[in-house]
């Protein structure tokens, strides 16, 4: 047995390492689910592509380097164990990423978001692998680490794990007698699937245990909290005094559980980070959220997405924003703002100098609350980096409004304007106030508005000779196959090659754009592509013979 032990590895199989072009394949599968449209990824955020890529990279060398060093003392010599260790951490750390969501500006000077990893003894995470129910013993199992005297851990997840009342009564004592040396606590996710009375038990042991602990950063995510949830949190919540950053996402924050949290929070005067996604919050809530983010003036990334927020509720937010003026990151996507709310955000706007990313997408904008805001933007935020206005019924009467705003933005990276209605004509406008100059610029999403082969042109010619621009978007629409051809030669004959042309699958070469119901001037309609040719003269697209 001995001799059969100690045999060479060079007459086995060996599966590690994997090959220069095996590496290089699982950094592009990663960067196309980290930029992939996924359940996933509309929970939490989709990630450019240059921010996919360089995140791809970066975990892929990690795992590898991990997986190699597990190799070496393998027991079994083949490289098998090695392997899974490879594919379980990527898979564990491209979730972790999806989970914070695009980088924000706001964030990329925080060390724990963006910085290099930290020594392992001072980083507590238990959330990887399959969500799973845990009791006492496996409790005490993968804590253990807290219980070794002297231990320096600070930061610690216990996130993807659902605890059960002995899990619990477990965990309790462990995080009570390590709570002064925490600064980062994740117990988002960690009650899923227990019935509604035992998951207040263990909210309330946690909240007790580290209770009077001075954390900079709380993550209560994805716990179902509603208003008994959030009180079951209430000893941790005011003893809080020192928070940077605050996620409760997912988390049904209804009306009375927004009060209720308005109501528990001590102070957020120190509050750079406020995360409210995906929560049932509504116009009434969004009083009590306003409250909080009156009380914020050092706001730097706030997130109130898919809150159910109408009107009234966007008008008093809108207001409430406007002390915040340091706010780097706003995203208030997918609520029923309305033309209202948003002309009460272009008021606020002037009061954001520092605003670098701004998400406005699908707020039933309209025109005149689309026009509202970016003529403020004009004046206050030549810096801004990101702006998305999908999905806000947009049409080329707002065009040139929006174009002089785009002329003045010459740091902006990303541009979206997808599923808006703007047709050829104003796609002839906006394309030629991002043509020249606009260098920084990497992604333009102009999918689904109507587009013909006029305007896709137009597009393509405006980001064409752009050094390092990644993704056109131009799916969706009513490009004729000529049309698409058109667009491929100006992109090949760019600074950019034709691998900049995002998915085709979705446009429709026979469509037509649906005839204009309010158009004053029938004639703008029924312009053919001879006239917008006359338009582009001034873009200096050249025809072909």
């Amino acid at each position: 047995m001995d001799s059969i032990a100690k045999e060479p590895r060079t007459f086995s199989i060996n599966l590690w390492p994997p090959s220069e072009s095996t590496r290089l394949m699982l950094v592009e599968s990663m960067t196309k689910n980290l930029s992939t449209e996924s359940i996933v990824s509309r929970k939490y955020g989709l990630l450019g592509k240059e921010e996919a890529h360089e995140n791809a990279k970066r975990i892929e060398e990690i795992c590898f380097a991990s997986a190699n060093e597990h190799f070496k003392n393998e027991p079994d010599g083949d490289g098998s164990s090695a392997v899974k260790l490879y594919a379980k951490e990527t898979s564990k750390m491209m979730l972790e990423v999806l989970k914070k969501g695009p980088r924000t500006i706001a964030e990329e000077d925080t060390p724990v978001l963006d910085g290099p990893p930290e020594p392992t003894d001072t980083v507590l995470d238990i959330s990887g692998g399959k969500r799973a129910f845990i009791e006492a013993d496996e409790a005490k199992e993968l804590l253990s680490p807290l219980t070794k005297p002297g231990n320096s851990y600070k930061r610690i997840c216990l996130s993807n794990r659902s605890f059960g009342i002995g899990a619990a009564n477990v965990a309790g004592p462990i995080l009570e007698s390590i709570k002064q040396q925490l600064t980062e606590v994740d117990i988002s996710d960690f009650v899923a699937g227990r019935p509604e009375e035992e998951a207040l038990d263990v909210m309330r042991i946690f909240s007790k245990a580290l209770e009077g602990s001075v954390l900079r950063y709380l993550n209560i995510s994805d716990n179902a909290l509603g208003e008994k949830g959030v009180r079951a949190f209430s000893e941790l919540l005011k003893s809080q005094e020192n928070l940077e950053e605050l996620y409760v996402m997912n988390d049904g924050i209804s009306r009375e559980a927004a009060q209720a949290l308005s109501e528990l929070i001590p102070s957020t005067e120190k509050l750079k980070v406020l995360h409210f996604h995906n929560n049932m919050t509504g116009d009434e809530g969004a009083m009590s959220v306003a409250e909080i983010v009156k009380r914020s003036p050092n706001l730097e990334s706030f997130r109130c997405s898919a809150t159910r927020i109408g009107s009234d509720g966007g008008v008093t937010l809108a207001k409430a924003l406007g002390t915040c003026t340091r706010l780097k990151k706003l995203d208030l996507r997918d609520n029923l703002f309305g033309v209202d709310a948003g002309i009460a955000l272009s008021k606020t706007l002037p009061n954001l100098p520092d605003l670098v990313e701004l998400y406005l997408s699908d707020l039933n904008l309209e025109n005149k609350g689309t026009v509202a805001i970016v003529n403020a933007l004009k004046q206050s935020a030549p810096q801004l980096e990101v702006l998305e206005m999908a999905g806000n019924e947009i049409t080329s009467k707002a065009a040139p409004a929006l174009a002089e705003c785009l002329a003045a933005m010459q740091s902006l990276k990303k541009l979206t304007l997808a599923e808006n209605e703007l047709k050829d004509d104003g796609a002839v406008i906006v394309a030629k106030s991002l043509k020249d100059g606009h260098t920084n610029l990497k992604e333009l999403d102009v999918s689904t508005n109507m587009l013909q082969r006029v305007g896709a042109r137009c597009f393509a010619q405006a980001v064409t000779d752009k050094q390092g621009f990644v993704q056109l978007n131009i799916n969706g629409n009513f490009i004729s196959d000529e049309g698409i051809v058109e667009v491929n030669k100006i992109l090949k004959a760019g600074k950019n090659s034709q691998n900049v042309l995002g998915p085709l699958d979705e446009n429709d070469p026979e469509g037509e754009p649906d005839a204009d119901e309010d158009e004053e001037d029938e004639d703008v309609d029924a312009e053919d592509d001879s006239g917008l040719d006359s338009k582009l003269q001034n873009l200096k697209v050249e025809q072909d013979d």
